[in-house]
């Protein structure tokens, strides 16, 4: 029996982790993914220069296409470091998350369970998946602007907590886990970095 794959294209917001766009295709081809950035940023308004894009090494990445496209939008580019295929830990965390959920399968019979599949799993993912590294909120409520509120409510009933029953907690008053300042895949290092 002939094997089929099917190729999942993703971009995904680091700092929020929500998936803004994703799509699958029977192939990887630069025109596929062209496509697939150009309607992406146009659903969500992406201005000039407001937006790097992340990817691998892949050729449709590469492709002349993709370059052309993203520098008409002004959008910069980086890629995976060479041999590295764990460059991108948010990616990969997203992938690892998406194939050990229960409902994943040994295989999809054809390109529409496939698609079915991820109109579920990425509608889960990103409004009722909470992440340790955005202090167990979802891509949604981070992605959207809601976290401020929200961690202000829980600290609210983690206070009431405190004051109703201070010896459960041994060292400190409970507090919010905190939403990351700032998000990087490859953090440039600073002049005084280099110095060293």
């Amino acid at each position: 029996m002939k094997w089929n794959y099917f190729h999942l294209y993703v971009i995904l917001d680091v700092f929020s982790r929500y998936v803004v766009g994703w799509m699958i295709a029977p192939r990887e081809a630069a025109a596929l993914a062209t496509k697939f950035i150009e309607e992406t940023c146009d659903k969500h308004l992406i201005l000039p220069d407001q937006l790097t894009i992340h990817a691998d090494r892949g050729s449709s990445m590469r492709s002349k296409p993709v370059a052309f496209l993203l520098a008409d939008l002004s959008i910069t580019k980086t890629h995976s470091r060479p041999y590295t295929s764990n460059d991108n830990p948010y990616s990969e965390s997203q992938f690892r998350t998406m194939k050990y959920r229960p409902e994943f399968p040994d295989r999809f019979d054809c390109i529409q369970d496939a698609r079915a599949f991820c109109q579920r799993f990425f509608a889960w993912y990103n409004d009722a998946h909470r992440h340790s590294g955005i202090g167990m909120l979802t891509p949604a409520m981070v992605h959207f602007g809601h976290a401020p509120a929200i961690r202000e409510k829980r600290q609210t009933v983690l206070d009431a907590a405190y004051r109703a029953h201070p010896d459960r907690f041994v060292r400190n008053p409970p507090i919010t886990l905190p939403l990351p300042k700032e998000v990087w895949i490859n953090k440039p290092q600073s002049s005084d970095e280099n110095t060293l």
